[in-house]
């Protein structure tokens, strides 16, 4: 493991080894399975592309098992499998297989102490926000909030997903926001479909940075991930947010946010409610995704919501980065020290964390 002296000062985010070929990359169903044949299809394409790059794959039992609820399995079955694998000396990276609803169930039946003492790139988005955010918050470990592993079936990698492996093989340090991006969702027919980018990708700026010179730069520790999730998670157990914003203060914290179905109503209180418990008291600026299903009965779009509820924190907002529900998707290190560059309609993230 990699802990690391940014040159601002020392401290104690620790970043797992990055991927060298002959690596185990383990992919388990910590919330969701897989059952639909096109799924299988995508997996095992997934699964030969990665052993083809030189690394060896490991499917868990839960991932091609979905239950009537829409789980790969109980908690405490999902939990022991995930306990197992970061027992696994040689798994070095941990996907998870896909989304969901009930992540949560397992919470209880991870092995913290087992992950802080072998730590291992874990890697998911939406309902694994919940995993992301307690190891990286809980244990100072960094975590990826990016693909689930069905995006490493497509047939031709998309940008984003060859950067998402040289990212943590040690290779890039940089992202560029991307020139399209796939606003219209296509039923599969093979399984192996790659994006089919049908829109122009374009930031848009807060309305004060927007005046400004339409330009921006902070820097900080990235934080977030699916507001949905983390709506439900605050202020459990699970949640250290408080401390770990307290614990690196000097830093700053930089939120990136996204949600895949929420309202502007929902939307401002709970900002609202974030901003009063204190996770934003150290905030150097925001980056908010493309929202997958978003409604206002005040008809009030997603940008004026979040200024409404936000604006007086006074610093830089940018919306419809590319991560989130909608891809292709920049691959968010969450816990590592970042620099976010915003300039008429682009936006580019630098990490220091190599």
């Amino acid at each position: 493991m990699i802990m690391i002296q940014a040159g601002r000062k020392e401290v104690n985010m620790i970043y797992p080894d990055f991927l060298k070929k002959g690596d185990t990359v383990a992919v388990t169903a910590v919330s969701d399975g897989v059952d639909d044949e096109l799924d299988k299809v995508r997996f095992n394409n997934g699964k030969a592309e990665l052993e083809k790059r030189g690394y060896k794959v490991y499917f868990s039992d839960d991932v091609f098992k979905v239950d009537k609820w829409m789980k790969s399995a109980p908690g405490d079955v999902r939990g022991k499998e995930f306990n197992d694998i970061f027992s696994d000396d040689n798994v070095k990276y941990v996907v998870s297989a896909k989304g969901g609803n009930f992540l949560c169930e397992m919470l209880e039946y991870i092995d913290f102490e087992k992950i802080k003492s072998k730590p291992k790139w874990f890697q998911g988005y939406s309902d694994n926000t919940s995993v992301v955010h307690a190891i990286t918050t809980k244990l100072d470990i960094a975590s990826v909030y990016g693909s689930n592993f069905g995006e490493f079936g497509m047939e031709n990698y998309h940008e984003s997903v060859e950067n998402n492996l040289k990212i943590l093989e040690g290779n890039l340090k940089a992202q560029n926001s991307f020139d399209m991006y796939q606003k219209e969702q296509e039923e599969r027919v093979t399984g192996l479909e790659g994006y089919k980018p049908d829109t122009k990708v374009i930031y848009i700026p807060d309305s004060i940075t927007e005046k400004k010179g339409d330009s921006a730069e902070f820097s900080g520790r990235l934080l977030g991930g699916c507001l949905d999730v983390l709506e439900f998670i605050q202020g459990t157990k699970y949640d250290n947010t408080l401390e770990f914003i307290d614990k690196y203060k000097k830093d700053g914290i930089i939120w990136y946010l996204e949600s895949f179905d929420t309202s502007g109503e929902t939307l401002t209180m709970f900002l609202w409610q974030l901003k009063e418990i204190g996770w934003f008291k150290y905030t150097k600026g925001f980056i908010f995704g493309r929202p997958l299903f978003y409604r206002s009965f005040i008809e009030a779009d997603y940008r004026e919501v979040v200024e409404y509820s936000l604006g007086d924190l006074d610093v830089p907002m940018i919306f419809d980065w590319d991560f989130g529900h909608i891809g292709p998707r920049m691959t968010m290190i969450n816990g590592a020290y970042a620099t976010v560059k915003y300039k008429e309609g682009k936006g580019s993230v630098f990490y220091d964390f190599v």
